[in-house]
């Protein structure tokens, strides 16, 4: 492993919150706090700290002694149903806020993506059907089994509100009967030794409304259509917003998200003038908006956020972020740190 990557493993990426909620579902099962913190940097004091983030070097650490301490193969999966909304905090209030179900799923991939950046993951819709494939970026090895059933379970519990009919495949095989799984979760089918880490469901047929839910919230401005335009040209500019969400960096341009959608540039470009907007204002809007989210509520490396929006360096980041709101990226998280 070369110098970059193992500085990368020391960098605190994970809100701690994670690795209390998991240290507990340990406790519970009869595994002590203290096999699993024991030669890592962990400390009470940390998991106690909301604000308090660990490294991915520190997680998988506890991560390897729970796995080989844990007697059912299933556990992982039944910690990642434990992970509800409010479990991932800023990602529960942005769902809470939001009503359109498609938008909903892009926005529990990309908070997934920020707040536990264990694995990657790659989002692909057709109509009412969507995917999630689970990419492992940090070479997990025999590790990978264990996160994929955490992710898994969580982004069943978080989906099952607007989603039904959950197909999940694991790339590994079961160690017991596959049957045993059925009972975790009895609108799902599980797979094993499939081609893929990948979960599939599809939408309801009417999302379920919550009374009374005014919360503003950053993404809400992901919403914005302009006037009360209807047809093709909004249909687009939904399609286009979720691709952008779902993969924000460098591959995200007019021509790629045009072949993905099967339509010419400039028939893209003219359905986005019809809406009111333009590939680029949209694609700078979600960026605004998730840049924010890194800066306010996670401790990222500015040159991490600057390379996860498709930015070629730290400075062109700052320039267009400062463009967007007037301020610089470090005064944006030195502000957020001041009112915490």
């Amino acid at each position: 492993m070369d110098i970059s990557n193992r500085m990368a493993l020391e960098v605190p990426l994970i809100s701690a919150r994670y690795a209390r909620r998991f240290i507990e579902f340990m406790e519970r099962r009869g595994v002590k706090r203290a096999a699993l913190l024991n030669d890592s940097n962990i400390t009470d004091a940390m998991l106690d700290d909301p604000d308090a983030s660990i490294s991915m070097q520190e997680i998988t650490s506890v991560l390897r002694k729970a796995d080989w301490l844990m007697k059912d193969e299933r556990a992982a999966f039944q910690f990642g149903q434990q992970l509800d909304l409010p479990s991932h905090g800023l990602l529960g209030f942005a769902v809470l806020g939001q009503d359109n179900p498609r938008q909903l799923i892009s926005m529990i991939v990309q908070y997934l993506r920020v707040g536990l950046p264990l694995m990657d993951m790659e989002l692909n819709s057709t109509g009412p059907t969507f995917n999630i494939r689970l990419l492992d970026t940090w070479g997990l090895g025999e590790l990978n089994p264990c996160i994929t059933k955490m992710y898994m379970g969580s982004i069943h519990r978080v989906s099952a509100e607007v989603c039904e009919h959950f197909d999940i495949q694991f790339a590994f095989p079961a160690r017991r009967d596959a049957s045993s799984w059925q009972s975790l979760a009895t609108d799902c089918e599980f797979h094993f030794d499939a081609p893929y880490n990948q979960i599939t469901m599809t939408l309801k047929g009417q999302p379920s409304q919550k009374d009374n839910v005014s919360l503003q919230f950053l993404l809400a401005r992901t919403r914005k259509i302009a006037g009360q335009q209807t047809g093709q040209a909004d249909e687009t500019l939904m399609q286009v917003r979720e691709m952008i969400m779902s993969q924000p960096g460098r591959p995200c341009t007019t021509s790629n998200i045009a072949r993905r959608l099967d339509i010419s540039a400039r028939t893209l470009r003219q359905h986005l003038a019809s809406a009111g907007t333009s590939f680029r204002e949209v694609r700078n809007e979600i960026r605004e908006s998730f840049a924010t989210l890194y800066l306010r509520d996670t401790n990222v490396p500015l040159e991490s956020i600057a390379e996860k929006l498709g930015f070629s360096d730290q400075a062109s980041f700052t320039k267009a972020y400062r463009t967007w709101t007037g301020k610089t990226p470090g005064d944006v998280r030195k502000q957020s740190q001041k009112s915490q």
